[in-house]
């Protein structure tokens, strides 16, 4: 009779490498968004200057 394979370290450790590569994929995408509306509030600034004298 064969006897099933215990492969249940391999299974934890495939779920711990899944969860660092999601966890350094989404630390990136909040990266990038932060980014994205820092640089979008800087270019409604440049657009529409609240300081009449900036616009000199």
């Amino acid at each position: 009779m064969d006897v099933t394979p215990n492969t249940f370290n391999y299974m934890v450790a495939g779920y711990a490498i899944f969860a660092v590569v999601m966890s350094i994929y989404i630390a990136s995408l909040v990266s990038r968004w932060k980014n994205l509306n820092r640089e979008h509030q800087m270019l409604d600034h440049i657009d529409n200057p609240t300081n009449k004298t900036d616009a000199l």
